[in-house]
């Protein structure tokens, strides 16, 4: 994608002046001006009002920017440009790449904005503690849930992934993290297997309960999230407590 400096041959100073009146003017258009960007102050005072404004209003408009290609993303659209990114976030295109060197920059923060937002939703209470019918209750819960937050960011790591290096490392990092909890929240049925079978138990769960399988089952099957829920509880107890 070609940022527009670069179709347009402004430079740096020039395209940040004209995106910034070009957005106070969208603001004042808008309705939603909070009075931040009002340069009309006496003295220093007047002038650090103006400053201080200008940044909040540009990271308001950099958040509004990342909210919407997150938003974006929940439409299946992993690599949107930057025109449907300025309707959607109420910013000026040219204002897009200003806040971010290109596409993959843009990308690469949005994801970091969701995880950032999302991380608490990672944690499973009493990891590992607790009758295995319990841990398995609490384990499938706190999937869907996460599902339910970051699946459309997740669909977009999995598709940048295979072309840029940070996402990819970001995606198996993430994916890594899955596997670990599977192997701790159901520790004490794994230790009494065999290395084989506790492997392949291991793995079953991890892809069961993974973003890709809760994607299969929702959106490929179309399961409600009731639905979904029974299927891993069933197989989960069948897989850790086979007798």
């Amino acid at each position: 994608m070609t940022r527009p400096d670069e179709a347009t041959g402004l430079t740096d100073d020039v395209d940040t002046d004209v995106a910034d009146r070009a957005d106070d003017a969208r603001e004042r258009r808008d309705g939603r001006s909070d009075g931040d960007g009002d340069e009309d102050g006496d003295g220093d005072g007047g002038r650090d009002a103006a400053v201080d404004g200008r940044t909040a209003r540009r990271d308001r408009n950099r958040d509004a920017v990342l909210d919407a290609v997150i938003e974006l993303f929940t439409e299946d659209m992993f690599m949107p440009g930057a025109n449907e990114v300025a309707e959607r976030s109420g910013v000026s295109p040219r204002s897009v790449y200003r806040y971010f060197e290109d596409a993959e920059a843009l990308t690469r923060a949005a994801i970091d904005r969701q995880l950032e937002l999302v991380e608490p939703l990672y944690v499973i209470p009493s990891m590992g503690e607790g009758p295995l019918d319990e841990r398995i209750e609490r384990f499938v819960t706190t999937r869907i849930r996460l599902w339910q937050a970051v699946g459309p960011t997740a669909r977009a790591v999995s598709f940048r992934a295979a072309n840029n290096r940070l996402v990819g490392q970001q995606f198996e990092a993430t994916r890594e993290l899955l596997r670990n909890q599977v192997a701790t929240m159901f520790a004490p049925e794994l230790d009494d297997l065999g290395v084989p079978e506790a492997r392949a138990v291991l793995g079953s769960v991890d892809v069961l309960c993974e973003f890709a399988g809760l994607d299969h089952l929702r959106r490929v099957r179309g399961l409600t999230d009731s639905q979904t829920r029974d299927i891993l509880v069933r197989s989960l107890r069948l897989l850790l407590d086979p007798r």
